[in-house]
């Protein structure tokens, strides 16, 4: 018997449709993918460098029911003088103290231990931002 054949032979009459398709998807998702990545490479560049200062809590200790203290490592410009923000925080959320830091070093990375008075007992110590005083 013979074999009953069921598609175009390959080749014969040029590429089909749905593979021209493909081809311009594929292309095109291509295009897109790599614009999405430069665009995320640019915002994300330009908000790293357009911080002059920048922290990080490394740790917070509830010294008592009146005073947190918070661990803080500040990186910045030289001559740059900024400010950072700390809040307490108590057990439901809800915030029970508020301070401005103050870094004038002339230091790009400072490393400091700072106070925080509270009006009731904290559960947590949050760092809100930096800026600098320019």
């Amino acid at each position: 018997m013979a074999a009953v054949r069921e598609a175009l032979p390959e080749g014969r009459y040029g590429r089909s449709q749905d593979e021209r398709a493909d081809r311009k998807l594929k292309i095109i998702g291509s295009v897109l993918g790599v614009a999405f990545l430069a665009m995320v490479g640019w915002f994300g560049w330009d908000y790293v460098a357009g911080q002059d200062v920048s922290a990080e809590l490394i740790k917070s200790r509830i010294v008592s029911d009146g005073r947190a203290e918070a661990h803080l490592e500040v990186r910045k410009d030289r001559d740059a003088d900024g400010h950072c923000t700390l809040r307490a925080l108590d057990e439901a959320g809800g915030e029970v103290g508020r301070a401005d830091f103050r870094f004038d070093q002339r230091s790009e990375r400072v490393d400091e231990v700072v106070s925080l008075r509270t009006t009731s007992r904290a559960t947590a110590v949050e760092l809100t931002g930096c800026s600098s005083d320019s």
